[in-house]
Formats: structure tokens, sequence, C-alpha cells
């Protein structure tokens, strides 16, 4: 009897698990089950007639996934990688429709990237099934073209090999823009270099608060770190083999305080800067009245913008106190001679000046919502 019922249960869980839909994430539009397994095995060949970097990280993933090394030749069993041009129209150039069978996977795609998100769909399904496949047909496309992860590395500094992780873990759930926050009051992140300091200096921060927001409470060890230009170079190109576009964050007016310890005449009151070392908003920005602040400002950001071939750079433009501008001469001239009512035309002058810029040089800004005040 007890072995009857053994057989039962398991006979009706094998029926349940081999008519179950797979769980993907995120779910693609449409999975159609079919009958039978394509089985992974180290005589599964990749037969590549898409991008080159596809069938190489293809390899790579499952070998490092589930411990089969395949081969970029003709198999017992295939996986096919297929761009196809003409699925522009119904998958765009993200999508990708995939077909399992017993003896072949066809992953195709009308771009690069519709391959690679079917490749991440893949790994999801071998990882949940191990050798054995269900044979299914997946069709898919992403329902945003702008799907974002930031990254706060001004307040903790994280370092390459943890960035290389995330943007793994970004490219498996088929996310395609990267939010890199790279300044802010607790801390200055990228090298430039005509500007030393900015890492010499506004680098690093002697304690750090703890214990939550308003919390008396400080570690006292020195925290600090940033990226040279070489890592940032390195890190775009691993992020773009993903189809991962790196948006960096230069704050701006605001949450300036880490550049301000490193150059003081670029704010109002010109010394006794230090590196924040709590959270919160801080009295402190670039000075809008000084024609250095705004050439300070325009060699960063050229630095910036020969660092990352993204369309958008984000400028913050958040949290702006207006304490200083008020009570700074320079700021207060700009505003009679720019005929501003006020401190907050006066930021709205930065934002568009900054805009201005940043357009000469084929590029736009991105910021929080004070921007459009």
């Amino acid at each position: 009897m007890n072995k009857k019922l053994i057989f039962l249960v398991v006979s009706f869980l094998y029926m349940v698990t081999a008519t179950a839909q797979p769980l993907l994430i995120p779910y693609p539009r449409s999975i159609e089950m079919r009958e039978g397994y394509f089985v992974l095995t180290a005589k599964t060949g990749i037969i590549n007639l898409s991008d080159k970097n596809n069938a190489r990280l293809l390899k790579h993933y499952i070998e490092e996934d589930i411990n089969i090394n395949l081969h970029e030749q003709r198999g017992d069993n295939n996986i096919f990688l297929i761009t196809n041009r003409k699925l522009k129209e119904s998958l765009g150039a993200e999508g990708y429709r995939m077909n399992i069978s017993t003896d072949s996977i066809v992953i195709e795609g009308a771009e690069n990237a519709g391959v690679f998100y079917g490749i991440q769909t893949l790994r999801q399904l071998a990882a949940q099934n191990r050798l054995a496949i269900p044979c299914m047909e997946i069709f898919d496309k992403p329902e945003y073209e702008w799907r974002d992860f930031m990254l706060d590395e001004a307040r903790h500094f994280k370092g390459k090999v943890v960035v290389k992780q995330l943007l793994e873990e970004m490219a498996y759930l088929k996310m395609n823009k990267f939010h890199w926050h790279l300044t802010d009051d607790q801390g200055w992140r990228i090298e430039i270099e005509k500007y030393p300091r900015l890492t010499q200096i506004g680098a690093y921060r002697d304690s750090t608060q703890i214990g939550g927001w308003n919390s008396p409470l400080y570690d006292v060890n020195i925290h600090g770190g940033y990226y040279t230009q070489e890592d940032i170079r390195e890190i775009v190109d691993f992020a773009a083999e993903r189809h991962i576009e790196i948006v960096p964050e230069i704050e701006m007016p605001g949450h300036a305080t880490a550049a301000l310890a490193a150059y003081p005449y670029l704010g109002c009151v010109g010394k006794d800067y230090k590196v924040t070392t709590l959270y919160g908003i801080q009295e402190d920005a670039f000075c809008a009245g000084k024609d250095s602040t705004f050439g300070f400002l325009e060699d960063v950001l050229s630095e910036v913008i020969d660092l990352f071939p993204s369309e958008y750079i984000h400028i913050g433009g958040d949290e702006c106190m207006k304490n200083r501008w008020k009570e700074c001469p320079h700021c207060q001239q700009r505003i009679r001679d720019e005929h501003l009512k006020n401190e907050t035309e006066l930021q709205s002058y930065f934002v568009h000046r900054i805009d201005q810029f940043m357009s000469s040089k084929g590029r736009r800004i991105i910021g929080w919502d004070e921007i459009l005040e």
C-alpha cells in the first residue's frame, strides 16, 4: 500500500513538473510548452550566426552555471544563435524568440541584444532544470525601454569586482541601464585628470554616520576609494558586452561638499570645507555666481563624456540649499546681471547653462525632478 501511494505521488509530481510553466524573471510575453526535453551535455554545440560575443558569453555562462563546457562547433545537439534583421518589426531591438526541441535550441533576435536576452532566459531554464530543459517556444520583448538600477557609491565605495558582479546580475534580469552615482557630499569616486585633488582629498572621509538617519553614532574609520579612468573604461566595456548602458551621475549644484573640500574656491564661502561624514542635505553648494565654477564643471564633464559613451549624463540637480547663495555677493550679482527674480531662478540658470554646454557636446542631461523647477 505504501509503495503504491509513493508511486502515485511521484507520478503526480512528475506530471505537474512536466506541464508546469517555467519560473522566469522577467516573465516572457508568451510560452508554449511542448513534449520532450533538450539535454545539455559536453557534446552540445553552439552554432553562431550572431555576434561572436554572444557565443563567448553563452559558453562562459553555461560552464559557470552548471559546469558544462560547450563547444563552438556542431555537436550531438545544438544551440543556434541567430541575428535576423527581418524580425525587427515583431521583436524590436531587444526582443527574441526561442524554440526548444529535443535536438536543438534556436534563439533569434533582430539585434544582438535580443539574442543576448534569449541567452539569459536559457540560463534561467538551465539553472532550474539542470541538464534536461523542457521543450517549449518563447516569444518575448521588453515592456519598458529603460530598465534601470542605481548604485550610489558616493556614500559607500564598492570597487570593480562588486560592480561587475552587479552588472552580471542586471544582465541576468535583462536590465539595460546602470545609473552610477559617483559624486556627492560624502565622496568623489571618479578620477578627473585635470583636478587630481578630487580623488586625493574628495574621495576620503575620516568617519561615517551609522545607526540610521539622525543617529549620533559614527564609525571612526577612514572610508574611501575611487575609480581610475582605466577602471572606468574597463567597466564601461564590460557593461557594453552585456548590453548595459552606464549613465554616470555628477551631482550639481548641491551635494558638492566633497568637491568643495578638494577645491574650496568652487564654493561661496571659499574655505573650511570637509568631506561630509553624515547623511542628509548640506548647506554648501557650487557657487553659481563665479564663472570659474562653470569652467571647472565643463572641464569635469568633458572628461566624463570621454569616458562614457551614453547619450545621457546625470547632473543630479536635487536638494540644493540656497542660503549660501543668498549671502554670496557673486551669486547676488549673477541674479542682477541675468535679471533673475530669486535664488530658485538662479538654480534654473545654472541647470540651463550646463544643459547648453552638454548639448554643444552632443549629449543630453538627465536629473532629479528639481531640474524642472
